[in-house]
């Protein structure tokens, strides 16, 4: 009854609501022509399904690789928003928002509630919408930072199913972590070569990325601050250990600072509970390139699919077929081009497909992420490629370097006749 025909409805980014998008979903015949942005889809609600492109135009503002959602995506059931995580957060001022839809906790004795374990855009979102539709979830933690809404910001409430779960049980999309790869490992040991003590880390998410920290990457560290996206598995451990201290940050400092949670262990989402050393910012303060480049010996270390020979990074798509958002990979390569000794590391396995294709690429014939005039180090299992301050040549050779072997030959055959007379 809330929601009419012709609203544009938003999930901002983080979990969606689950009971909110299951209701909302249930109305898709009364519904016609409604607009649903989902910045991050954690749940199917039946709307990524053939025929409910007639009912909801869908829109997707970050993809994961697999899924409902994906597949909606790349058989053009549902349009996608063009534009990083910073960027997201300007849309709220440059969009028409009828409703709201967010999952918050129950409110404290002074009225405000928590967004758990992601703030991102939410906050900006709310400001600007005409209806706020809050989901009460009992299950969300509680942090220090950027994170609450106070209930006079919200007009309808509804309550979430129980699920019987205790505060930190519930993760950031309910991912699970899998096990780290010796691929990994040795992709860890070189990105470590190039982190001091007392320097600020970011890790963005992906594959290879998040599981860098489980894989030993700050192991015998001192002194490290945060800054980041997320906290993927094993950064709130390190904090309980003492390597995580952000004591020499810059700004922010004794700090850990980040605009969501994931991967982390029941134990270890309680100790971030209520813990001021933990802040969850908004979106346009994390991914802010002006604030990024604030913080002295920043390493920023972000994934991607595939790098070619000049140096262009692609993080989003293969042909046609999008298997991830732009994210903050741009935002913190500028930031950290701009920091005091800053460091940007791309990422990635030297090959796909079971080592059928080679993710070191002549040219790119997609997506541009990070253009080459930011490219700095690019790390696979094997070794470290550092391109800043090279020619074009001697970037081919970097790259080819850290290559799987089994391409090397074809990579040069490539570079020559791009480059050489």
């Amino acid at each position: 009854k809330l929601i009419k025909p012709g609203n544009l409805v938003i999930c901002p980014t983080g979990r969606d609501p689950q009971a909110l998008g299951l209701a909302l979903a249930s109305q898709r015949e009364q519904l016609a022509n409604v607009r649903v942005f989902v910045a991050t889809p954690t749940f199917d609600f039946g709307w990524y399904d053939p025929g409910w492109e007639d009912f909801f135009s869908i829109i997707l503002g970050y993809t994961f690789p697999r899924g409902v959602a994906a597949d909606c995506l790349a058989k053009k059931r549902a349009d996608t928003a063009i534009g990083g995580l910073f960027i997201f957060g300007e849309f709220p001022d440059m969009w028409d928002v009828d409703v709201v839809m967010v999952e918050i906790s129950p409110p404290d004795d002074n009225g405000f509630c928590s967004f758990g374990a992601a703030v991102y855009d939410k906050r900006h979102w709310i400001a600007k919408a005409r209806l706020v539709i809050a989901e009460v979830n009992d299950q969300l933690i509680r942090t220090c930072g950027d994170n609450f809404v106070h209930i006079s910001q919200i007009d309808y409430f509804v309550e979430h199913p129980h699920s019987g779960r205790k505060p930190g049980e519930v993760s950031l999309a309910g991912r699970p972590l899998p096990p780290v790869t010796e691929e990994q490992r040795r992709i860890a040991q070189y990105v470590s070569s190039l982190i001091k003590d007392g320097a600020t880390i970011q890790v963005g998410q992906g594959g290879t990325s998040e599981a860098l920290v489980r894989a030993g990457l700050l192991d015998g560290k001192q002194d490290i601050g945060w800054h980041s996206e997320v906290t993927p598995g094993g950064v709130i451990r390190l904090v309980m250990k003492g390597i995580i201290t952000g004591q020499r940050k810059t700004i922010d400092r004794g700090k850990a600072v980040a605009t969501a949670m994931g991967g982390g262990t029941i134990e270890e989402m309680n100790f971030a509970h209520l813990n001021p050393m933990f802040e969850l910012r908004d979106i346009d303060y994390t991914h802010d390139p002006r604030v990024i480049s604030q913080l002295d010996n920043i390493v920023t270390i972000n994934n991607a699919l595939e790098v070619d020979l000049t140096g262009q990074v692609n993080a989003e798509s293969k042909g046609s077929r999008m298997f991830s958002g732009a994210g903050g990979l741009l935002t913190f390569s500028v930031g950290a081009q701009l920091a005091k000794n800053g460091c940007c590391i791309i990422v990635l396995p030297s090959t796909a497909q079971g080592g059928t294709v080679s993710r070191i690429v002549p040219m790119l014939d997609s997506k541009v992420t990070v253009p080459h005039t930011l490219a700095h180090y690019v790390v696979t299992e094997w070794g470290i490629a550092q391109l800043r301050a090279k020619t074009q040549r001697q970037r081919s050779e970097e790259l080819i370097a850290v290559a799987h072997p089994d391409f090397r030959g074809e990579l040069r055959k490539a570079a020559k006749n791009l480059y050489w007379p």
